[in-house]
């Protein structure tokens, strides 16, 4: 599986073998079964994490069992609570496994050392962040500006190859609609086709 990280860090950023063995040594690889948690609510996110095979999903569970899906993350995504992660706070987020799902993971004490021993990883790991910033910002956009229709559109556009591997209640919480509005923008959808 580390096979498959290394391929996608090959095709981002120019890595010596050298700096590939070090970044090997430092990780370490999970198999998270469907439905377990990598992180949960209350915890502290202790890992940078990669999705080499598999589906994350993101959120948080209010009192009533109601849930907000806050992202996803598939195949060569990198995923972790931000806020937990670098200020070492209780998370706010659980992150759960919606398939069997490989990740490659490093501590946040090993992956500072990377950053710190690795220029062109330093310099990959900010334009990440600053590409992570962006889609926020995108979101909040659409969920105050967007109608709906446009937020079902735009999650398809974002997420196309989730989209059929997902459950549709989990859809409708990422989009903060209800299912049955999720249903009936389907429906007008497909008629439109």
């Amino acid at each position: 599986m580390y096979e498959i990280f290394e391929r996608f860090m090959l095709a981002q950023v120019a890595l010596t073998p050298d700096d590939l063995q070090f970044i090997r040594s430092l990780s370490t690889i999970k198999k998270i079964r469907k439905r377990q948690f990598i992180l949960r609510e209350g915890e502290v996110a202790r890992h940078k994490i990669f999705v080499c095979r598999g589906l994350l999903r993101t959120f948080s569970r209010k009192d009533d069992g109601t849930e907000y899906t806050m992202r996803f993350a598939a195949e060569n995504v990198w995923t972790t609570d931000h806020e937990s992660y670098y200020h070492q706070i209780p998370s706010k987020f659980n992150i759960d496994a919606i398939e069997d799902t490989t990740v490659v993971l490093w501590t946040r004490e090993n992956f500072i050392e990377l950053v710190e021993t690795i220029p062109t990883l330093r310099t990959y790991v900010e334009e990440v962040m600053a590409s992570s910033i962006n889609a926020i910002q995108g979101r909040v956009l659409g969920n105050i500006s967007y109608t709906n229709e446009e937020k079902y559109q735009d999650f398809i556009n974002t997420y196309p190859d989730v989209f059929n591997r997902v459950p549709l209640h989990m859809v409708a919480s990422y989009l903060g609609v209800s299912r049955e509005t999720l249903s009936r923008i389907r429906h007008a959808q497909l008629k439109q086709r």
